[in-house]
C-alpha cells in the first residue's frame, strides 16, 4: 500500500518533559496493526480461547467464539493503542520504544487517539450485541483500568502500578468464559487470579532486563524504587500462590489428570527459575531466562487446559 505523507511542518509535542517529533515522515497500514501490539493481542487471545473452551466443554458454538474473538480483540487493540497515545512523551526516552509509531513521528496523536477510541467502541458493540452485556462489561472494565488507571495515573506514580495493572490483563480468559457461560462463578475467578498472578513476574523480569531504561523514562516500577532482590522477593509471593491456584481447575472437575500434572510441572519450573536468581550473578541473563520462560509457562498451561477440558 502506498504510503501517506504527513504534515511538513514540523511539530512537536511535548509533555512532561519529554518530545515527539512529527515531522513529515510517512506512515504505512503496518504502523496501525504494530500499535495494537499484535503480540500481546495474541498472546491474550489464546487465553480468551482457552475460557471459551473451557466453559463450552466440547460442545462449541463456532459462531460465537468468532464473535467473541473479534470483540476482545477490537477492545483490547483499543487499550494498546491508547496506552501507546499516553505513553507517547515517555517512549521516545527508552531505546526499546522510540522507534514506535508516535515517537517516531509516523502518526500523530490525533489520529492515534481516535482510532483508539474507535476500536473499543466497535469491539464493545460487538460483545454487548453478539455475545453478551456482561462479556461487554468485562471488556470496558479493562480497558478502562489498563488505559485511565494503570497507563495514565499508576504507571507514573506508583510502584504499585504492575500489580493494579495486572487487573486488566486478567480479564481476556474470563471474558471468554462469560462468553459462553453468561456468569462469573468459582471457574471464572479461577481464570482470573490465573492471569492476575502470571503478571507481575513476567514483567518484573522485563523490568529488571530494562532496569535503567524505566529509570530514565521515569517509570517507578518495582525494580527501578525497590531493587533487583526485592523484585525477585516480590516474584515469589505470586509464583507460589500461582501453583495452587492453576491446579484448583481440577477440584471443579473441568479439566483431567493431564492438566493437573502437567500445570504443577510448569508451576515448579517457574518457582525453580525465579529461585535461582538469588544465586544468580548476572541479573540480566536471570532476567531473560525468566521472561521467556514465563511466556511459555501461559501458553503451554492454556494449551493444557484447552487439551484436557472435561467433556
Amino acid at each position: 500500500m502506498a504510503s501517506k505523507s504527513l504534515s511538513a511542518e514540523h511539530k512537536v509535542d511535548s509533555i512532561n518533559g519529554g518530545e515527539v517529533d512529527e515531522t513529515n515522515r510517512s506512515f504505512t497500514w503496518k504502523d496501525f496493526v504494530y500499535i495494537t501490539k499484535p503480540g500481546i493481542l495474541f498472546s491474550n487471545l489464546i487465553t480468551v480461547f482457552g475460557g471459551f473452551w473451557l466453559a463450552s466443554h466440547w460442545e462449541i458454538q463456532w459462531v460465537l467464539l468468532l464473535w467473541t474473538l473479534l470483540g476482545t480483540t477490537l477492545v483490547m487493540a483499543s487499550g494498546c493503542v491508547l496506552n501507546n497515545y499516553l505513553d507517547r512523551e515517555l517512549d521516545v526516552k527508552m531505546a526499546r520504544t522510540r522507534k514506535r509509531a508516535l515517537p517516531a513521528g509516523r502518526l500523530q496523536a490525533r489520529i492515534v487517539f481516535i482510532y483508539g477510541i474507535a476500536l473499543g467502541a466497535i469491539g464493545t458493540a460487538i460483545l454487548y450485541v453478539f455475545v453478551n452485556p456482561l462479556t461487554a462489561l468485562l471488556g470496558l472494565i479493562g480497558v478502562v483500568v489498563y488505559v485511565i488507571i494503570y497507563t495514565a495515573w499508576l504507571k507514573r506514580t506508583s510502584v504499585w502500578c504492575t500489580t493494579v495493572g495486572a487487573i486488566a490483563g486478567a480479564m481476556p480468559p474470563m471474558m471468554g468464559y462469560v462468553a459462553v457461560t453468561q456468569r462469573i462463578d468459582e471457574i471464572a475467578i479461577i481464570l482470573f487470579a490465573i492471569l492476575f498472578l502470571w503478571q507481575p513476574p513476567h514483567f518484573w523480569a522485563l523490568g529488571v532486563r530494562r532496569m535503567e531504561e524505566y529509570r530514565a523514562a521515569g517509570f517507578p516500577m518495582l525494580p527501578v524504587v525497590k531493587g533487583v532482590r526485592a523484585t525477585k522477593i516480590s516474584m515469589l509471593r505470586y509464583v507460589i500462590p500461582l501453583i495452587p491456584v492453576s491446579l484448583t481447575l481440577y477440584l471443579y472437575d473441568v479439566v483431567g489428570l493431564v492438566y493437573l500434572i502437567g500445570s504443577a510441572v510448569l508451576g515448579l519450573g517457574w518457582l525453580y527459575f525465579v529461585a535461582q536468581g538469588f544465586k544468580e550473578q548476572d541479573d540480566d541473563r536471570w532476567a531473560k531466562k525468566v521472561f521467556i520462560y514465563s511466556i511459555n509457562y501461559l501458553m503451554l498451561m492454556f494449551l493444557l487446559m484447552i487439551l484436557d477440558t472435561s467433556l
